[in-house]
């Protein structure tokens, strides 16, 4: 007996060294992903540590919350890096559809301004450091802030020099010589306070951005050039970036994120899947409601991220198809599907656009159920009445096997009713909250269920979290330094003004809103479209009397749009990969929900009683 209790933590460490080395030799940059582990478990156990603290001890740990989100900045940049490394950063480019030398044409492009931006980049954030190590503010009182910092510069001369080999592969050594002397010659020459240096550099971006350069590029590199051109120290970009990454609500983002990893690599979608065919089997249409639902619960979790297609789009069509649904009608409900959610608790899309407007998280949590569950019931109507047209097999409701079903998946059952009790009792913080989520999805998956092995299955979720977080802070980090810009500029002003100067008609104003956000979600990302179009948008609609957070579930609303909207619409592209087929094939399978999300849009912008409404119901 006292063998065994004593081999079980060596047992333990073996497994843990086991998992480590698995990422360091599968990776080229495992050292990194190592480190982004690391960070990743300070993000998730000491905000619980905390949870435990404050009722034995009467107090919290101190300083905690700032390793946390620091932990969070530094497991930002370092899965920006390894995403870069998997090239899965998001670029709006078309150089796939191009051939030949067009399209090595368009790789030197793209690859010369990531690599020149990274390190203008690197740079801005080495001066915030340097300037900051002359203080003697400390993290705890032990580790100097610049320290804390310094994943900033670091991460992104790692990233220029990913960068770099990319554009060695489609540049010779002469030409790549002379290309970077043609970069010195004219970041040393040219006069960025000149007429011509503003709308040359525009242009080079736009070519950039067209050629397939990450979205985070183009954001950075226009805050760049805009800075530069007004005389401002670029270090201010690096400023703004450090405070949106170091922000102490974004620790959310990577443990919901992991939460919905876990889920995702489990057989959780399965046992899902096996419940709400159980429980709505029955009703026309049932297999596709199953669908939806399973989707719309994983979207909460992954906030859109594209994770719910891929992981339950192999699982869902060939089911929809058994039940003699078109293979076109099938297509597009899972598309659609891998949006529906994000206006449910506790999506991270809620959270980004809370703090990148200041506005209580909470209540627009409360303002975002009764719209999440319109898109969902029109989705499903819709559902139904093909079902009826395709005469799609039913099957007869078996309270046993509903029974069965609910037991094999209660763990997942409760994990959203569990999150939904700790933000809004008030029990615990929103970060507490998420750490106990991403706790609790793997204590289900790894020793309960065991669907995840610690040392064959782990390494590979923490990898994919880090990429998908990564992807999520670079882009945020970049968008806050152009927004920073924006702000210095009064643009916001400027355009509530010019609007107000045309109509004050709220009526026209709010439709006039809902066909800007169609285009901002046609051409940006929904979270660069969150950081820097909310706070452009948020005077306008104040000068009009529009509720905040009315405006909150408006705006999400239009971005759920934008997942189906080329040519950025990311479930188009990853239902096109995901199912092997054209994407203009997967759009036109996708327009009749297309076309239901943006009715459901129109009345949740013209009923404020569904959002606002439900607020106030409930009390601040």
């Amino acid at each position: 007996m006292n063998t065994a209790a004593c081999m079980r933590p060596n047992r333990v460490s073996a497994s843990v060294m086991h998992t480590s080395m698995m990422l360091y030799r599968r990776h080229k940059y495992g050292f990194i992903v190592i480190a982004a582990a690391v960070m990743l478990l300070i993000i998730v156990s000491l905000p619980l540590l905390e949870m435990v603290s404050r009722p034995l001890f009467g107090q919290g740990i101190p300083g905690s919350i700032n390793y946390v989100r620091h932990a969070t900045l530094w497991f930002g940049y370092l899965g920006a890096v390894v995403a870069a490394k998997k090239s899965r950063h998001i670029s709006l480019g078309v150089s796939s559809l191009l051939a030949g030398r067009s399209k090595t044409l368009a790789e030197m492009i793209a690859h010369t301004l990531a690599t020149v931006t990274c390190l203008v980049l690197a740079k801005a954030a080495l001066d915030m450091a340097i300037a900051e190590s002359s203080s003697e503010v400390l993290l705890g009182g032990i580790i100097p802030l610049w320290l804390a910092q310094s994943v900033m510069p670091v991460s992104f001369f790692l990233l220029a020099y990913r960068y770099s080999q990319q554009l060695m592969q489609v540049v010779s050594w002469a030409g790549l010589i002379a290309l970077s002397l043609a970069v010195l010659a004219i970041g040393y020459f040219v006069d960025f306070g000149s007429g011509y240096a503003l709308p040359a550099g525009l242009l080079v971006i736009l070519v950039a951005t067209l050629a397939g350069t990450p979205i985070y590029i183009v954001l950075g590199s226009l805050a760049a050039l805009l800075f530069a051109t007004d005389g401002i120290p670029l270090a201010s970009i690096s400023v703004e970036a450090y405070r949106i990454a170091s922000n102490p609500i974004l620790p959310t983002i990577p443990l919901f994120t992991l939460a919905g990893t876990v889920l995702a690599a489990g057989k959780a979608s399965s046992r899902l899947v096996r419940l709400f065919e159980a429980w709505f089997g029955w009703m026309p249409g049932g297999s596709a409601i199953a669908a939806i639902l399973v989707c719309a619960f994983f979207t909460t979790f992954t906030g859109g991220s594209g994770v719910t297609i891929l992981a339950l789009g192999g699982l869902m069509l060939p089911i929809l198809i058994k039940q003699r649904y078109t293979e076109n009608f099938s297509l597009g409900v899972l598309t659609s599907s891998g949006s529906l959610g994000i206006l449910l608790p506790p999506s991270l899309l809620v959270i980004l656009y809370g703090v990148a407007s200041h506005t209580p998280i909470n209540q627009l949590f409360i303002a975002g159920v009764v719209p999440g569950l319109l898109l969902i019931l029109m989705t499903s109507a819709y559902a139904i009445y093909k079902a009826r047209s395709a005469r799609s097999e039913r099957r007869k409701f078996n309270l046993r096997e509903a029974l069965r079903t609910l037991n094999e998946s209660k763990w997942e059952v409760m994990l959203p009713a569990g999150v939904l009790y700790g933000i809004f009792s008030g029990i615990a913080t929103l970060v507490e909250v998420a750490a106990a989520a991403a706790a609790y999805t793997l204590v289900t998956e790894l020793l309960i269920h065991r669907d995840v092995n610690f040392s064959t299955d782990l390494g590979d979720i923490l990898k994919e979290c880090a990429i998908l977080v990564g992807g999520i802070k670079i882009i945020l980090a970049s968008a806050m330094g152009l927004t920073s810009y924006l702000i210095y500029a009064d643009i916001p002003s400027m355009a509530a003004d010019l609007i107000l100067s045309v109509t004050d008609s709220p009526l026209l104003f709010l439709l006039a809103l809902n066909a800007a956000l169609l285009v901002a979600g046609c051409l940006l990302d929904v979270i660069s479209a969150i950081v820097v179009v909310v706070p452009l948008m948020l005077p306008v609609a104040a000068a009009f009397g529009v509720d905040p957070i009315h405006l909150g579930i408006i705006f999400l609303a239009n971005m759920e749009l934008g997942y189906l909207t080329p040519p950025v619409g990311m479930n188009l592209y990853l239902a096109s990969f995901r199912f092997d087929k054209p994407m203009m094939s997967v759009f036109r399978a996708a327009l009749p929900f297309f076309l239901i999300n943006l009715i459901a849009v129109l009345v949740i912008t013209y009923v404020p009683a569904i959002s606002v409404g439900v607020v106030r119901w409930f009390g601040p």
